[in-house]
């Protein structure tokens, strides 16, 4: 193995030689990853907590950066263009760790367990998870993107360096994001705003005791399009397993002697909330546990994996120095890493400031944990993400591993109650963070790889890019709390949910813990039978509207794919893709402007739905409209 990966490496060229120096880490390539940052961390923190997922940045980012770079600014250089993706792409993985745990404090608010969190505690929980990702990546660079070249495909940093050598070829594929935008941005501010289509369609199946159920949005269509067709259909197998097999077995059964001793409260349940209500009362317990035994499973899976990368991330311990010079060789600018004493230097004060700041609630153990932890994630996360991608990366999983040790390890010190479980959430957040944005940067690190970019100066833009998007995710949690409120209908938080649901049963004991392990061994049937644990797991555990329009999107990738299976590069990061990123793109912005129009007291001033309201004809034309528009796009040629 060792000795094919040299091969590669002699034979591998980047597309800027080592030699050459072109404009890079700039004043505009900063501001404008910064403005990018912004609004991709704003967005995806606006689409996870919805629907308990996110997607990768990395590929939108490139594209806007190609237009606006080179089609509108006229620069020339493709180094440059790449660090606008680099620095862009950090806000929506730092928004992606954050938004699955940070709700919890929310929600726990208002149940009078702890206070409402400020700014500054956002903020800076989100900053230093955020830094500790990036430097964690760093010794790990050379093991991961150079040594596992042809190993590791990494798609999305792949993709990103075919986009941004597209442009250099003179590509236009910017107008495909921005179309699909504007068509997202439209219907969204029809739905919500306007309020005259519905965002659900629902269908009672009344024979079973259940229902049958999507959300018209076009995002979620272009979320299964980007994912394909296997996952979609993963999480589509696990939502039908949710709602045509468990909730019809509850419903024949009973379920009296779970949560309701001595009634029979499903005909009731039925009554008075439907299917949803019965979904909400035992299939998310069970759903939290095929989640957990997914994640612990993957990471179990890649143990032998994780071993090899800490032997490489050891040996590059004793690489890289500020001049460049190694034992007295030069190191060509391409192999050029921050310098590892400040980068060691850096993490042990991150991590003494985690334990230290009042704004924290975390002990000097919950720091301990979060070092070891920490680093051990982001070889796990660096490692998935460069087999599946980033959208794939099952951050949650780590967080669900973390959380449950974690609240464990406090439990039996004794630090117990509403401090223990407000450590456990922090410690929690902090790793999922971590986690999120080593997965970013080693995407970001292998389109450097290709491209020939200066590791250095993409890890100062990776660092740049948290930096400004944890101020960022701080005031986007505050106004979508002010606007609805964590847990509502509107930010349902369901990775949030599940993760405060796990920790109080950890601490407290009060889970229905046989809803649980019904969870876990459905997760270890389905292990069994070779199927991904995870997207079945998070399918189950999230309504069945949500998981419909994806599958539909990753039906229409599966017909694309069909019909241009033998074409260009395009049928893969070409118009599709692009189209769908910028559906996720438009919609979760116009959620951002609705929320700040909810806060503002004007929402009610441009609700229609008292003088027009569509009903189940408009929210339908909607939904067919999205699915032939994502189609249209996907096989149109540049």
């Amino acid at each position: 193995m060792d000795k094919n990966n040299e091969n590669k490496e002699a034979i591998f060229q980047p597309y800027i030689p080592s030699d050459q120096t072109p404009p890079e880490l700039t004043v505009t390539s900063v501001v404008t990853g910064i403005l990018l940052a912004v609004v991709f961390g704003a967005a995806n923190a606006y689409l996870g907590l919805r629907v308990g997922m996110t997607v990768s940045a990395s590929i939108p980012a490139a594209v806007v950066s190609m237009g606006v770079l080179r089609i509108i600014l006229h620069r020339k250089s493709i180094l440059e263009s790449n660090m606008v993706q680099t620095i862009g792409s950090a806000g929506e993985s730092l928004a992606a760790g954050a938004i699955f745990t940070m709700p919890v404090f929310f929600l726990w608010a208002k149940e009078g367990v702890s206070n409402r969190p400020g700014m500054l505690s956002i903020s800076l929980t989100a900053l230093l998870g955020g830094l500790l990702g990036v430097l964690f990546m760093v010794p790990l660079r050379n093991a991961l993107i150079v040594k596992e070249h042809g190993v590791l495909p990494y798609p999305e940093g792949t993709a990103c360096a075919e986009v941004l050598l597209a442009g250099e070829k003179g590509g236009t594929s910017a107008r495909a994001v921005f179309a699909g935008m504007g068509i997202a941005a439209l219907i969204k501010f029809v739905v919500d705003g306007l309020k005259v289509v519905p965002s659900t369609i629902t269908m009672r199946v009344q024979t079973l005791k259940t229902e049958f159920s999507t959300e018209i949005y076009p995002a979620l269509v272009g979320v299964g399009y980007i994912c394909g067709a296997k996952i979609s259909s993963y999480l589509f197998a696990g939502g039908i397993l949710g709602w045509f097999v468990l909730i019809p077995a509850i419903a024949a059964f009973g379920g009296e002697t779970i949560l309701y001793p001595g009634t029979d409260p499903i005909a009731q349940m039925f009554l008075e909330g439907g299917a949803n209500a019965v979904w909400s009362s035992y299939i998310r317990y069970i759903g939290a546990g095929a989640v957990a035994a997914g994640g612990i499973i993957s990471l179990v899976k890649s143990l032998p994996l994780i071993a090899a990368t800490f032997h490489e991330a050891i040996k590059g311990l004793h690489v890289g120095s500020a001049d460049g010079n190694t034992k007295g060789i030069k190191i060509e600018r391409t192999a050029l890493d921050l310098n590892m004493k400040i980068v060691l230097g850096a993490i042990v004060l991150i991590i003494l400031a985690i334990a230290v700041f009042p704004d924290i609630p975390v002990s000097f153990l919950g720091a301990f944990l979060i070092a070891i932890f920490g680093f051990f994630f982001s070889a796990v996360s660096s490692r998935m993400v460069g087999l599946v991608g980033g959208s794939n990366n099952p951050v949650s999983g780590m967080a669900i591993a973390t959380l449950l040790f974690a609240t464990m390890v406090l439990k039996s010190t004794g630090d117990g109650g509403a401090h223990g479980m407000t450590g456990a959430i922090a410690i929690g957040s902090v790793i999922c963070i971590i986690a999120a944005m080593s997965g970013d940067t080693s995407q970001d690190l292998k389109t450097g790889y290709l491209l020939g970019a200066t590791p250095r100066r993409q890890q100062l833009g990776e660092l740049i890019g948290a930096a400004v998007s944890a101020i960022t995710i701080g005031g986007v949690m505050l106004l979508l709390d002010a606007a609805w409120g964590f847990g509502s209908a509107e930010l349902s938080a369901p990775q949030a949910t599940l993760m405060k649901m796990i920790v109080e049963g950890v601490m407290d004991g009060n889970l229905p813990w046989t809803l649980v392990w019904i969870g876990v061994f459905i997760a270890v049937v389905i292990e069994i039978f070779g199927i991904p644990v995870l997207p079945v797991a998070i399918g189950l555990y999230l309504p069945l509207k949500l998981s419909v329009p994806i599958m539909a999107g990753g039906l229409v990738r599966y017909v694309v794919s069909k019909r241009t299976a033998n074409s260009d590069m395009d049928s893969e990061v070409g118009s599709g893709i692009l189209f769908c990123s910028g559906l996720i793109a438009g919609e979760e912005l116009v959620g951002i402007l609705l929320a700040i129009l909810a806060v503002a007291g004007v929402a009610d001033a441009i609700d229609l739905s008292a003088m027009a309201d569509t009903g189940i004809v408009g929210g339908l034309v909607a939904f067919v409209f999205a699915i032939f528009a994502v189609a249209r796009f996907a096989v149109l040629r540049k």
